[in-house]
């Protein structure tokens, strides 16, 4: 089984894998950056637990946890 963004809680890292979504949802992730090899970290999480809030690349983004699990780390 492998683990996806969602699994993550605030802290922890992990290096894209791939993303498991195909169509538009995998297009968005990609212009956001989101792209194999890329280091993730879990910043926040809201308190209901979505979103939650990754910095990557350099900055910080909010993502739906629907968008996460489609989201495989090494």
């Amino acid at each position: 089984m492998s683990k996806t963004l969602k699994d993550l809680k605030p802290g922890e890292k992990g290096v894209v894998l791939n993303l498991g979504k195909k169509g538009p949802v995998r297009k968005r992730l990609m212009d956001m950056g989101i792209t194999p090899g890329v280091d993730v970290e879990v910043v926040k999480v809201a308190p209901l637990g979505d979103p939650i809030e990754v910095n990557l690349r350099g900055y910080e983004l909010s993502l739906r946890k629907d968008e996460a699990e489609h989201i495989n780390l090494k």
